[in-house]
């Protein structure tokens, strides 16, 4: 099954608890292989940076392997609204 931009925000939604994913194909012919990734989820309170993308990394493994370019920033809710509001 090839990798997209809804299977990537569905998996993360499902198997992380992401309560907001926001995937981007950034490829120039949106042929599937860069994303730019906003993930918002509460597992990341307290973890840092480095252990946030490697939880990432854990849940998209099968993904990862025919991705080549992914960029992702992950907040927590509170860091998120905090966000939005600026």
């Amino acid at each position: 099954m090839p990798v997209t931009a809804e299977s990537i925000r569905n998996k993360l939604a499902a198997e992380m608890g992401a309560v907001h994913v926001e995937v981007e194909d950034t490829t120039t012919d949106h042929c599937s292989t860069s994303f730019k990734v906003l993930i918002v989820c509460p597992q990341f309170e307290g973890k840092p940076l480095l252990q946030r993308h490697r939880m990432v990394n854990t849940c998209l493994t099968e993904e990862l392997k025919e991705i080549h370019a992914f960029e992702q920033k992950t907040l927590t809710p509170e860091q998120w609204e905090k966000q939005k509001s600026e």
